[in-house]
């Protein structure tokens, strides 16, 4: 990988309007990017997930730009520690996740380029609804680990480029992701990468992840 990104890469905290709520987010731009990755983290995590991080620097050294970003507030993250409900509220996840495609393609230094999403558990369900519901304005899906069965329907209505990575030893999300898969019309393809568990721990795991996640959206977020 060209190692320019590595070197010059603009980061900045950001804060942006996703429709019905301001959320925080970490904005990160190499140079000449040839498209942006918005992520969705999985459930009771946020922009600062170690393994949602690590593969952002594997997608920014391939000239990617990146937003992590936290899909609930402040207030609703306390509520949700209680509760556990917002981060199975996938509608909910969804929408905040259009917002940020939109507000990512509003940006001066962004617009024009290709938006892709990366999900992680409950957030790779989310994020195909949210591809379902902007067809024309995703370019790419990956999920790690990720629970698209929660998708439901809109797996049907799915016309974005969709791969699903899933660790071999995790058999239970293994089966609903095969299950899904079926489903969706799109081009798709499933990964299995052979020893890892659910949060790809394992030595050598996540960074198959990384560059599998790099070449799916480096082959399909192409400049406009």
């Amino acid at each position: 990988m060209d190692g320019r990104h590595r070197v010059t890469s603009i980061g900045q905290g950001v804060g942006f309007d996703a429709g019905d709520a301001v959320l925080a987010g970490d904005l990160t731009i190499p140079p000449e990017a040839s498209g942006v990755v918005v992520f969705a983290h999985g459930s009771g995590s946020g922009r600062h997930s170690p393994r949602n991080r690590a593969v952002a620097a594997v997608l920014q050294q391939a000239g990617l730009a990146t937003l992590l970003m936290d899909l609930l507030t402040e207030s609703e993250e306390a509520v949700d520690a209680r509760s556990g409900h917002l981060r199975f509220d996938i509608d909910l996840l969804a929408r905040r996740l259009v917002g940020a495609a939109g507000w990512v393609a509003d940006q001066p230094a962004t617009a024009g380029l290709p938006v892709g999403y990366f999900g992680a558990s409950t957030g790779g369900g989310a994020a195909l609804v949210a591809a379902a519901e902007r067809p024309q304005g995703v370019g790419a899906v990956v999920s790690r680990g990720g629970r698209p069965d929660l998708a439901g329907p809109a797996l049907a209505r799915v016309v974005t480029p969709t791969l699903l990575i899933v660790g071999g030893e995790d058999r239970v999300v293994l089966d609903l992701n095969r299950s899904a898969l079926a489903r969706i019309p799109a081009e798709k393809r499933l990964e299995v990468v052979a020893g890892a568990t659910h949060l790809f721990e394992e030595p050598g795991a996540l960074e198959r992840v990384a560059a599998l996640a790099a070449e799916w959206f480096t082959r399909h977020l192409r400049p406009r």
